[in-house]
């Protein structure tokens, strides 16, 4: 996979991107500390710069939802969305609408060749939703 993105395979890009891998949207702080636990000499900074190398390859996909700190994901290739739990920041994959890029359509282009639309969507997930109903009803 690093080899095809015309990366140096190196043992932090490795973890790294495993670390992706096995974490969906998953902080840098997640993913410092899954490498480190592998790496424990890597850097802080050997991880952003490894992340940022790896977005930029199309390897793995930075996503930041308002109100959050950046995430990534290894599901990249597709226009897929984000549904976000406003209680306690769940991320959860949601497929493109109408199953291609840009997904949706601009009324107005402004004149800009869309490739692509980023959609949020927001709500309160079923843990913690139940939760909710749990505790105002005792």
């Amino acid at each position: 996979m690093l080899r095809a993105a015309a990366l140096r395979v190196t043992r932090p890009r490795v973890a790294v991107l495993g670390a992706v891998y096995a974490h969906a949207h998953a902080d840098t702080e997640t993913i410092f500390t899954r490498v480190r636990d592998e790496l424990p000499e890597v850097s802080r900074q050997a991880v952003y710069d490894v992340l940022g190398a790896l977005t930029t390859a199309g390897l793995v996909r930075r996503i930041q939802p308002s109100g959050s700190v950046a995430r990534y994901e290894s599901r990249v290739g597709d226009n897929h969305h984000h549904i976000v739990c406003r209680t306690c920041g769940t991320i959860a994959d949601v497929d493109c609408a109408l199953g291609e890029a840009p997904c949706l359509h601009a009324a107005d282009t402004q004149g800009f060749e869309i490739d692509e639309a980023e959609v949020i969507y927001w709500g309160v997930c079923s843990s913690c939703s139940t939760a909710q109903a749990v505790q105002s009803h005792p």
